[in-house]
């Protein structure tokens, strides 16, 4: 007696394989689940990993996971720091798993090796330096005449004002910045923390001392941006170029301008301007949460490390000991 319907399985040996622009198309959008700047981060990662094992005359792809643990240990042995080293072994998994292989990073052996580079040589972080409101308003006033002045200027307050991270920066079109009676709308559609593109539409207040409204439509309008990305290169004689600044534009800017006050470039970035809100804002006592609304932090842990540092001598348990 039949109790069910039977099941039947095609002849998949006749059927013909599936047509090699549809797996591209297919592999283009698993690639498109790492942000940009993450696949270009692990491509250079996976590409130090080749290099290794092509001088050692071993595979790369597949690799076993005595061979990454090896790599991981060479890389810790010339002074990569555990992060970056951390972030070889997510680009030799992401690898693997592209191209359909098991990846070895879940093979003990490279855990084990990371855990004792992390307890060998430590895992705190090397922060660039904030570039805290005095310092952004010191360059700010010390901006060259010119094209590249103005954009600079316009740049670095922008920046500074939203807590942009430099992705972010350098993605605004002219589009995405509306003016209003209070100040600017900027509307920010992807991020790191948004990488499903949803979008996010913060607000930049006036400033007293440096203005970041005044500064970008000052920008804009001399530089006859009329729409496209709002930070351009210049070209000699001034010509403004229709090709947007690279994230690494955002650094250098910030490196240039510190170095013009005197300060180091060396520890000074593109997440300086970043930071440098965050701390000058917890400085002067502002909410957590009115902070999170302009940085778009998803934990308040994160933003704890910019209070407890902007708080750091106040009210100290020492103060009037000595």
């Amino acid at each position: 007696m039949t109790t069910g319907t039977a099941i039947t399985h095609p002849n998949t040996a006749a059927l013909p394989a599936v047509p090699a622009a549809d797996l591209a198309a297919a592999k283009a959008y698993a690639r498109a689940d790492k942000s940009k700047a993450t696949r270009r981060a692990y491509a250079g990662d996976y590409a130090a990993f080749c290099a290794w094992c092509g001088d050692r005359g071993v595979a790369s792809l597949p690799a076993t996971a005595e061979t990454v643990a090896a790599f991981l240990a060479a890389e810790a042995g010339r002074g990569v720091r555990p992060s970056t080293i951390g972030r070889r072994v997510a680009a030799i998994l992401y690898a693997h798993k592209l191209a359909g292989h098991e990846s070895p990073t879940n093979a003990e052996p490279v855990k084990a090796t990371m855990r004792g580079i992390r307890r060998s040589v430590g895992t705190a972080p090397k922060r660039k330096a904030p570039a805290t409101a005095d310092k952004v308003c010191a360059m700010a006033a010390n901006m060259p005449d010119g094209l590249i002045g103005l954009r600079d200027r316009a740049l670095l307050l922008l920046g500074f004002a939203g807590a942009f991270r430099r992705s972010e920066l350098v993605a605004l079109n002219v589009a995405d910045i509306q003016e209003c009676e209070t100040g600017l709308r900027v509307h920010i559609g992807k991020s790191k923390t948004d990488q499903e593109a949803h979008g996010v539409t913060i607000a930049i207040v006036p400033g007293a001392v440096a203005c970041p409204v005044k500064a970008v439509k000052a920008w804009i309008e001399a530089a006859a941006i009329t729409d496209g990305p709002v930070f351009r290169s210049i070209a000699k004689g001034e010509r403004v170029s229709t090709v947007r600044l690279s994230d690494k534009s955002v650094a250098d800017i910030v490196k240039r301008h510190v170095s013009r006050l005197g300060l180091d470039p060396a520890a000074f970035g593109g997440h300086s301007l970043r930071a440098g809100f965050l701390t000058s804002a917890a400085a002067k006592g502002a909410s957590i949460f009115k902070m999170m609304d302009t940085s778009r932090h998803k934990s308040v842990d994160t933003l704890r490390g910019y209070v407890r540092d902007a708080e750091l001598f106040r009210d100290h348990a020492g103060a009037g000991l000595l």
